[in-house]
């Protein structure tokens, strides 16, 4: 560093602080995410992060709408404000999309 004539005289302050010096690891997660059609799109996430944003992501690159599709991990509904750290998923794992189905009509041969 080039010194000037104001920084004569003065000596640099080194401030030792153990927090900052800490390396902290962040640990990313990849999940698959499967759809009904056969689609598969890999996301690689950290471990804290909202699935929310892996569901905004999915529907936009397939052009579907958020509201009617449905994520699954082992056949239990997903919500958007969960993470992948609070339901214990681990790298690789799959999350099925299908589609909402509403309605449906019960059909009398009689």
């Amino acid at each position: 560093m080039a010194s000037t004539s104001r920084d004569k005289g003065k000596k640099p302050i080194i401030v030792e602080n153990p927090k900052r010096l800490e390396i902290v690891e962040v640990s990313h997660i990849n999940l698959t995410v499967k759809g009904q059609r056969g689609n598969e799109q890999t996301f690689r996430i950290k471990h804290t992060t909202k699935l929310k944003r892996l569901m905004d992501a999915y529907c936009y690159r397939q052009s579907e709408n958020i509201n009617a599709v449905v994520f699954l991990y082992d056949g239990r509904r997903l919500r958007g404000d969960e993470t992948p750290e609070s339901l214990k998923m681990e790298d690789g794992d799959e999350i099925d999309a299908m589609l909402h189905q509403t309605g449906g009509n019960l059909i009398n041969y009689a």
